[in-house]
């Protein structure tokens, strides 16, 4: 029983860690972008089908209401930007329900930052070099890579075309797993995560652009300049095989948002899901003038497991799930 009252992370790297978040948060001093902090309680879940957001009954003014351990601080950050707050950042505490692993935990801390009028090259440019900025070593150049592209490098397919019937089975011959019923994106997303990501970010710093517009998310809609075809205007990099930022040229259109919204929570139904709640508040400032921005989250705790040389998030926090 003593071992599991005792820290996850060793006391040493605790100061480390803090000396690494003073060092960020200099990084964004420098640039002008305010510090914010927002309610870890939200009234809606997340709009990503994928993650599975944790909820609990609160007594408010309204009476008994289900409020949402946020999965990240998005919707409530989009809020002050459309309120006029300029360029802002957070240190967040986010949650997920059922993540636990080498590169997981249930709670742990997401880096989001949003940047009103900036080009998407250009968050990709700032992403990077904030990386850099913590990291003891250069990671080596940067480097941008096509969602399309990988796909054929490595299993021979294009992403987009290959017919559902062929993914599911190349989905399920690399997993071990019966894929015969999933969905599209089910099978890119494990294809991604089990062929791809394991060789992204080795001696350099990957940027991987131009996912289906299927995996938009809260991102824009785009023509790929190359072939026509409709495209995420969002990117995602990698280091050392980790996923550690995913940004997005962010949607402000209510409507189509709303729309989003209601896709998300009907494959939640077809998937046999629990639905969330729509957040209207987001919506409500989406119609009201939410700016065009560009925004990122990232990964604070991978990085810092980086910057470290440790081998799992849990080593980097003070007390990581169960121990907490």
């Amino acid at each position: 029983m003593e071992a599991e009252w005792r820290p996850t992370a060793e006391i040493t790297t605790l100061h480390a860690r803090a000396r690494l978040i003073a060092k960020l948060r200099a990084f964004f001093a420098e640039r002008g972008v305010l510090e914010v902090e927002t309610p870890v309680l939200g009234h809606g879940g997340s709009s990503d089908v994928h993650l599975a957001s944790l909820a609990c009954q609160a007594t408010t003014p309204e009476g008994r209401e289900t409020l949402w351990l946020q999965t990240s601080p998005e919707f409530h950050m989009k809020r002050l930007l459309a309120a006029g707050s300029g360029p802002i950042f957070q240190l967040a505490r986010s949650f997920r329900d059922g993540e636990v692993g080498r590169r997981h935990n249930i709670e742990f801390t997401m880096l989001e930052w949003y940047r009103p009028g900036m080009a998407f090259a250009a968050l990709i440019g700032e992403c990077d070099a904030l990386i850099r900025h913590l990291l003891p070593q250069d990671p080596g150049p940067l480097r941008q890579r096509r969602y399309r592209e990988l796909f054929g490098e490595h299993l021979g397919i294009d992403p987009f075309t290959e017919p559902l019937a062929d993914l599911q089975c190349l989905a399920g011959t690399q997993g071990a797993l019966d894929m015969a019923d999933s969905p599209r994106d089910d099978c890119l997303d494990l294809l991604m995560s089990l062929v791809i990501e394991p060789t992204l970010g080795r001696d350099g710093v990957d940027v991987v652009v131009d996912y289906p517009a299927s995996q938009a998310a809260l991102a824009r809609r785009r023509r790929d300049p190359q072939d026509g075809e409709w495209v995420a205007a969002r990117f995602e990099i990698y280091l050392a095989g980790l996923e550690l930022a995913n940004g997005y040229d962010e949607l402000t259109d209510a409507d189509e948002q709303r729309a989003r919204f209601g896709a998300d929570n009907a494959q939640r139904r077809a998937l046999g899901r629990p639905e969330v709640d729509i957040d209207e508040r987001l919506l409500a400032a989406l119609a009201a003038g939410m700016p065009p921005a560009c925004g990122v989250a990232l990964g604070l705790d991978r990085l810092l497991q980086l910057a470290l040389g440790k081998q799992s998030v849990a080593e980097v926090m003070a007390f990581a799930t169960p121990r907490c």
